[in-house]
């Protein structure tokens, strides 16, 4: 690895005029405590923000809060995928396959191109695997059919091509390879941007503010108490309808609002491991481990993501990490089609485990539906739980559409139906990456150096055309032009940016979620400081 070079000289940084930057966080707790609101919605997760972004669109106001970061939990701990669910086939869901397509494509094609790219899957056939070629290959098919074949015909394939472009696929006893396709993300860049969106269509938004307590009106639940776990300021949020998406702590709140309210979830973990590659792979690896699981390797972030384990989980959700039982059956199941030297354990970067939230009852995990789930309680409050990153469109959609029709809550007058809405709202900075990462490379400063094509690329693709105003930063200051690690394609500017654009307000805000520094394993003690420095010239 290439030795980090001193950072003592680089913040005089910070000094970025932050013209248009987000409020500070004492002007959002005033606005938040003295306004009255339509909704609040309590969660920064995925279904949260889609929430706060569909009802704000639909003319209500709205405030969105969240004790940690936004996807600080879940929405950043998954398998950063797009998809329509392939085993999903396996129970006959069919309908539930063709909308998940539907919703794919929406995101990666309208809604957000800048965030997401298609991405071939290969699925090996071994000899003595739980599926046959035969089978696999009509599956493929039948998935392709349901998403209109827009990612072309799912087909069968030999193992001599795949290798080619796996280089470390397994082919002792490979039969066939069977190919689809889906897309893949950026789970925490996706879930900032739809809260920039929320921002924009008029929602207030503070992340690190924890309930403290429901507040109640003649038996309804009408607004929060907060506490800034920053600042430690105290205040409260008065909504005429609150939202529990708390995600696995939703039967939590739901306590708060009843103290007898029985269990309505169960939770499954999920682990991921994260790898340097040993060679460029130009698909993703889906294995069957057995009937129902499927174990992925996929290229991400220029690294290798491999998972995931499902187990019932019955702890504290803060508490939610990966031990060496999950490295050991990640690596393990990985081996089925990857060869050692892609699974040294010196490769391993960063690891990290979320937890589904699955509907509670009986059975195996693993063949349980990601359902959406909406209950009212008996203070009035709504608590939605489950899902999947496919659909939040969708399922913020669907939360939206059932404010419209619950009785004694008059919307006001703004308020505009979600199905008289567009359909396919673009989220900020939607644009082609490539062409962005094209004038990145040739509009340069005079005078100053060329961007790095990786730095090009990569902010592109993870910041679309606001990718020009991290840029403009960079351009103003030459220092914040400069890497934050050798090797990371992330600038200095894009601590700023998110310091003052992205309500990003710890060192894990930034490293862990507006930058890939700590899953490449990069975030080292001395950048660390560095970014706090940034952070607190705010």
């Amino acid at each position: 690895m290439t030795s980090q070079p001193t950072l003592q000289s680089v913040p005089a940084l910070g000094t970025h005029p932050a013209s248009g930057s987000n409020p500070s966080r004492a002007e959002t707790r005033e606005q938040l405590s003295k306004a009255s609101y339509d909704l609040l919605v309590i969660g920064g997760g995925i279904l949260g923000i889609s929430t706060a972004w569909h009802a704000a669109q639909s003319g209500l106001r709205v405030a969105l809060v969240d004790a940690g970061d936004f996807a600080g939990a879940t929405s950043s701990a998954s398998s950063k995928l797009l998809h329509g669910g392939l085993r999903y086939l396996q129970t006959g869901a069919v309908k539930l396959v063709a909308e998940n397509h539907f919703e794919r494509r929406a995101v990666s094609r309208q809604v957000a191109p800048h965030l997401s790219n298609p991405l071939t899957f290969y699925l090996p056939v071994y000899k003595g695997g739980p599926h046959g070629a035969a089978k696999l290959g009509a599956g493929v098919f039948a998935y392709s059919m349901l998403s209109a074949f827009g990612d072309g015909v799912g087909h069968l394939l030999s193992p001599a091509r795949a290798q080619a472009d796996v280089p470390e696929l397994r082919t002792e006893n490979l039969k066939a390879v069977a190919v689809y396709g889906d897309d893949q993300m950026n789970d925490a860049r996706m879930a900032v941007m739809t809260v920039r969106a929320a921002v924009e269509s008029g929602a207030v938004v503070l992340n690190h503010a924890e309930v403290t307590g429901l507040r109640f009106t003649r038996g309804r639940v009408t607004g929060a108490d907060l506490k800034d776990r920053l600042s430690g300021e105290e205040f409260g949020v008065n909504a005429r309808l609150v939202l529990n998406a708390t995600g696995p702590w939703v039967d939590h709140l739901r306590r708060l609002e009843d103290p007898d309210a029985a269990p309505s979830i169960r939770l499954s973990k999920g682990a991921h491991l994260v790898l340097k590659r040993t060679a460029p792979w130009k698909a993703a690896l889906a294995t069957p481990i057995d009937k129902y699981r499927i174990t992925f390797a996929l290229p991400w972030e220029d690294m290798l993501l491999l998972g995931t384990t499902d187990e019932m989980y019955e702890g504290d959700p803060a508490d939610v990490a990966v031990n060496d039982r999950d490295i050991a059956q990640i690596l393990d199941e990985a081996a089925f089609s990857i060869r050692d030297q892609q699974l040294d354990r010196d490769l391993i970067t960063y690891a990290f485990a979320g937890l589904r939230v699955l509907p509670g009852g009986p059975g195996d995990t693993a063949k349980a539906k990601r359902e959406t789930v909406v209950t009212e309680g008996r203070g009035g409050m709504l608590s939605v739980a489950g899902g999947k990153w496919t659909t939040f469109r969708h399922i913020g959609r669907t939360i939206v559409r059932k404010l419209e029709t619950l009785p004694g809550r008059p919307l006001g007058d703004d308020f505009e139906p979600v199905s008289e809405l567009p359909k396919r709202v673009p989220l900020p900075g939607v644009a082609n990456p490539r062409a962005v990462a094209h004038r990145l490379l040739v509009d340069r400063p005079a005078p100053g150096p060329r961007m790095a094509p990786d730095t090009a690329k990569h902010l592109a693709t993870h910041y679309g055309s606001l990718a020009f105003d991290v840029a403009r930063i960079a351009n103003e200051n030459p220092r914040l032009a400069e890497r934050v690690h050798p090797d990371a394609p992330e600038i200095w500017a894009q601590v700023v940016w998110a310091r003052d654009h992205e309500w990003a307000e710890t060192q894990d805000d930034v490293l862990r979620r507006r930058t890939t520094l700590t899953i490449r394993g990069l975030a080292t003690d001395e950048i660390r400081t560095k970014v706090q420095d940034l952070l607190d010239k705010k």
